[in-house]
């Protein structure tokens, strides 16, 4: 309790925005306002409920849920900041119930004896015990504290349900490419925090190139700035070239020639979808490596998954394409990397899956039919709501025209037209479980003929 009387001023490790030269980049890049602070715009865009409650300084209780280096320590400490309440952080990894209670009293302290609330950030909350958590409850209700957690495991799975009902929870995303971008950007032009001083030419495809690999983290972006720069010597004109070659050793990472949306794009999708329609498993699979390491949308590949199990795959296996829409689901559902599973079973489902396109061949054919050709009419018997006026208008016994119930068949199929003119659209192949409908199909139209069924 000795230093509860210190200045309240954040200690230089504790600062957002600190310039202390013995500093890691990432640490002294922290934004110093919420308009410097970079992406979460869902949240905190102007009009967005976490942006008015700070402005208006009117919360008690947060929990931030998003994965690391995304700010949810600085957005912490700038909240603290914006509100003017003194800011205290706690680990989950590191403190105990009695740092926790230490904590609490120097915050009844300062509200009693000068009027200042306290902010109280505890990082890594999902680490704290139902004890320790509990030991937070009564102070948070008596407002003594202002309580920040942060985690990046699910608070509704890790944090115990009375803390969450005492809480907002906000759900951080990983930083856009966008944004990375525009924090690179910022970073070199800084000369009082970041490596304005130092002379430095970025190449744009290496920005970018440590944009993508990030994977979000702005913590593991500046770290891999940071190595970049103080590894790479400056060139014979004093400027270090920051290329492409030296964001790949940076962060550890090569980059694949794969434009979103041109030629790379387009050809590797093209390469990947003909692996599977030619039963090449082993190719199948690379390719959707390459478009999975490039930053390719999973849901786009699952997507052409779908249309190939029925495109190419079709009444030989009708299970393919149950396969690839719990692909598509599964994908969805949990997201990168884990999403690349789900996706190569599919995949290599469809590549060794018996292959016939007989049914979007047909279809096709029947289109082409219904555009260029005569539109056929219905035949009388199917047309339930008018074969009373038929009969009577052509003075025809309406059991002639009546509907035959295949059900009334043993064999559940009585030959009878369906469509006029004995138009044939879907001849099945011999290949995989067709050629079982295939037999099936063959002894009906060989019933049909031989019952001399009349064409509609």
């Amino acid at each position: 309790m000795d230093d509860l009387f210190r200045s309240d001023e954040p200690s230089a490790a504790e600062a957002p925005g600190t310039s202390a030269p013995s500093m890691p980049l990432a640490a002294r890049m922290r934004p110093r306002t919420l308009d410097e602070y970079i992406g979460q715009q869902h949240i905190l865009g102007p009009g967005r409920l976490l942006r008015r409650a700070v402005e208006a300084d009117r919360f008690t209780s947060l929990i931030f849920y998003g994965p690391p280096g995304v700010g949810k320590t600085s957005l912490a400490q700038l909240i603290a900041q914006s509100t003017s309440t003194r800011f205290v952080n706690l680990s989950g990894v590191e403190s105990n119930v009695a740092e926790i209670r230490q904590a609490v009293d120097g915050a009844a302290l300062f509200l009693r004896t000068r009027n200042q609330a306290t902010t109280l950030f505890v990082d890594e909350i999902h680490r704290f015990n139902k004890a320790q958590q509990d030991v937070l409850l009564p102070h948070i209700e008596r407002g003594t504290v202002r309580f920040i957690g942060a985690t990046t495991h699910n608070p509704f799975f890790y944090i115990n349900s009375p803390l969450i009902s005492r809480s907002q929870v906000f759900q951080l995303e990983p930083l856009a490419n966008e944004d990375l971008v525009q924090l690179v950007e910022r970073t070199l032009a800084d000369s009082e925090r970041g490596l304005g001083k130092t002379p430095i030419r970025m190449a744009p495809e290496a920005a970018l190139h440590l944009s993508k690999c990030s994977d979000g983290d702005a913590r593991k972006l500046l770290s891999s700035l940071e190595l970049g720069v103080l590894t790479t010597p400056p060139g014979p004109d004093g400027v270090i070239d920051f290329t492409l070659e030296v964001a790949e050793e940076s962060i550890q990472q090569k980059t694949v020639v794969y434009d979103g949306d041109g030629d790379a794009h387009y050809d590797t999708i093209s390469a990947f979808i003909k692996s599977m329609r030619g039963s090449d498993p082993d190719a199948a699979l690379y390719w959707l490596a390459k478009m999975l390491y490039a930053g390719e949308d999973p849901r786009f590949i699952a997507r052409r998954i779908v249309i190939a199990a029925s495109e190419d795959v079709g009444m030989a296996d009708s299970n393919a394409l149950r396969v690839a829409l719990a692909a598509h689901q599964a994908a969805e559902f949990i997201g990168m990397p884990e999403a690349r599973i789900p996706l190569a079973h599919a995949a290599v489902y469809i590549a060794t899956a018996p292959k016939s396109n007989r049914a979007y061949v047909g279809i096709d054919a029947a289109l082409a039919d219904v555009r260029n050709g005569r539109t056929l009419a219905v035949p009388p018997h199917l047309r339930t709501k008018t074969r009373k006026k038929l009969a009577a208008a052509s003075g025809t016994e309406e059991s002639e025209l009546a509907y035959s119930y295949a059900h009334d068949d043993p064999e559940g199929y009585i030959p009878q037209a369906y469509l006029p003119e004995g138009r044939r659209y879907y001849e099945p192949s011999e290949n995989g479980l067709e050629a079982r409908v295939k037999e099936r199909l063959d002894h009906w139209r060989k019933l049909f003929e031989s019952n001399g069924a009349v064409e509609g």
